[in-house]
């Protein structure tokens, strides 16, 4: 009896032991977008509080060219999590764009587990160019960054520029000298955008330094024509500058980008997940702007994540059974669900 006691002690200290608790933890391995970009800066905030407040998961940032191969690499197996955009799920569903033929390649489907904000797009000129160039289609035949490839930012202000009617040339530069290539003449505009309307990604912050930018908006009738066209058109302080981009509001379209994983992540671990969040949004915000729109209203934003592209992908058991909670749920989407195999 007494040996029996005594294995029962020692089989207890071991499951205590350091090596048998850092056994228990589950990495995840989290893609996002490229260093500098709104979307690295934003996980690893995010990163810093999940990994403090839920000890049984270990987030690791993964910094790719671009958001899009987030998504793919969840997909395909890669990524644990991912940084998914309404536009990309979009894409995703109807097999078109930058997922045409990708369906083939995927080894799981992902799902909507947590919105964290919109990105808004738009597009900056050199400030000597405003007398010539004063609305979007005035670009049209004239080389412009409207971002790299993978971008979602990208993807959004390449359709709301065809939407408006500016035929451009998209040109791929590098995001470290796009400011410089602007200020050279290499191209005429390049993309702009906020995140959560008050924050700048920090590579257009360095642009902005040594360039003159200033915000072109587009007309009222290129905004008919992006509204028409199924887009949202948002007013923004240029107060998120840190100098004068010679514009009293800017206009820019929206879209929701949130920080998301599959059904590996058990219900009840991302409705925990939500509401340590929720609980600590104070911080996040103060760390990174970025996650200001879920401060003014978490449930409801999420909600607003949610019909953005509930018609495309699938739903997070956990993110449902939150907004549920929060009475903010829609008994229609409750066969968009998802349900593990």
């Amino acid at each position: 009896m007494k040996k029996f006691a005594l294995a029962a002690v020692a089989l207890g200290l071991l499951f205590l032991s350091p090596a048998f608790l850092e056994a228990q933890v589950k990495d995840l391995s989290w893609g996002t977008s490229a260093v500098g970009t709104s979307g690295h800066r934003a996980l690893v905030s995010l990163a810093a509080l999940l990994n403090r407040e839920m000890p049984a998961y270990r987030v690791a940032v993964l910094p790719t060219p671009g958001a899009i191969a987030t998504v793919k690499g969840y997909a395909t197996g890669q990524f644990d999590g991912y940084y998914g955009s309404d536009i990309a799920f979009h894409e995703l569903a109807g097999d078109t764009a930058r997922f045409k033929g990708f369906r083939a390649q995927m080894k799981r489907a992902p799902v909507q587990s947590f919105w964290a904000f919109t990105l808004e797009v738009g597009l900056g000129i050199l400030a000597r160019d405003r007398n010539k160039v004063k609305q979007w289609s005035d670009l049209s035949g004239e080389r412009v960054f409207t971002g790299p490839l993978p971008f979602d930012t990208r993807a959004t202000l390449e359709r709301a520029m065809a939407a408006a009617g500016a035929k451009h040339n998209y040109v791929e530069i590098d995001l470290a000298v796009a400011g410089s290539a602007l200020d050279r003449g290499d191209i005429k505009a390049l993309t702009v955008y906020t995140a959560g309307h008050t924050a700048l990604p920090p590579w257009l912050v360095e642009a902005q330094l040594g360039t003159d930018l200033a915000v072109l908006n587009p007309s009222k009738s290129e905004i008919d024509l992006i509204r028409k066209a199924g887009m949202q058109v948002v007013e923004v302080s240029p107060s998120v500058f840190k100098k004068s981009v010679h514009v009293d509001k800017m206009l820019l379209v929206p879209f929701f980008y949130g920080f998301h994983v599959g059904l590996e992540i058990p219900e009840n671990d991302v409705h925990r997940m939500l509401t340590v969040v929720e609980k600590h949004v104070d911080e996040l915000v103060k760390s990174d702007k970025s996650f200001s729109q879920i401060k003014t209203g978490m449930p409801q934003f999420q909600r607003s994540g949610v019909e953005s592209a509930v018609n495309d992908v699938l739903v997070h058991p956990g993110l449902a059974r939150y907004l549920k909670d929060r009475g903010v749920w829609e008994a229609k989407w409750d066969k968009r669900i998802a349900k593990a195999k």
